[in-house]
């Protein structure tokens, strides 16, 4: 029976969680992504995911791409977009996570891509609709333009880094989302502290 190497579970494991994080800010952009990477050999695919590296799969994702990016510069429609992207963005994770992670039992497979790509994408995405409802709450939406193009820019950055520099990816997702934690928890916090002053 063949060994696995280690550093190339490493390397798997952080291509599906870099292009997981991806799938916070956009669904689709990081599947995009990785099914460009891997129908020219960039990037291995786990069996039974070897759909992803085929050209309808990169037309329909490509064609799903543009949609969803138009979307969100739709004013007020990027916010009802939210609701429906929330739960995509983790089911994408956890896709993006399976896709990759390769070599692999399949009970190790799912519980790290569910566990851990589904958890990456949630706190992006969690981190991304926080914000555009700062942003629509401050400006009346129309600050929610400079919100959507910076997802998509992050979308494509973290999509990107994740195949070409998987592990500098992973970390800099491990980053982010211990910021929006933090941040996350700051602003609980706050509100907790704001609305026992009122009571009082």
């Amino acid at each position: 029976m063949e060994s696995i190497n280690p550093y190339d579970i490493l390397l798997s494991l952080s291509i599906g969680l870099g292009l997981s994080a991806a799938c916070g800010f956009r669904v689709f952009t990081p599947l995009l992504v990785l099914s460009a990477a891997s129908l020219t050999g960039y990037v291995g695919l786990t069996p039974g995911f070897e759909w992803v590296a085929t050209a309808p799969a990169l037309v329909a994702l490509a064609t799903a791409t543009l949609l969803e990016i138009g979307a969100y510069f739709v004013p007020w429609l990027d916010n009802l977009l939210d609701m429906v992207a929330s739960p995509a963005a983790v089911l994408a994770g956890v896709l993006a996570t399976a896709a990759t992670f390769g070599d692999v039992s399949p009970l190790v497979r799912w519980s790290l891509a569910i566990i851990a790509g589904g958890g990456l994408a949630a706190i992006v995405q969690a981190g991304s609709v926080g914000l555009r409802g700062a942003s629509t709450a401050t400006t009346g939406g129309t600050g929610n333009f400079v919100v959507s193009t910076g997802e998509l820019l992050l979308s494509l950055f973290f999509s990107l880094l994740a195949v070409l520099w998987p592990v500098v990816a992973l970390a800099l997702a491990i980053v982010l989302c211990l910021v929006l934690v933090r941040l996350g928890i700051r602003m609980l916090w706050q509100r907790k502290t704001t609305e026992s002053v009122n009571v009082s």
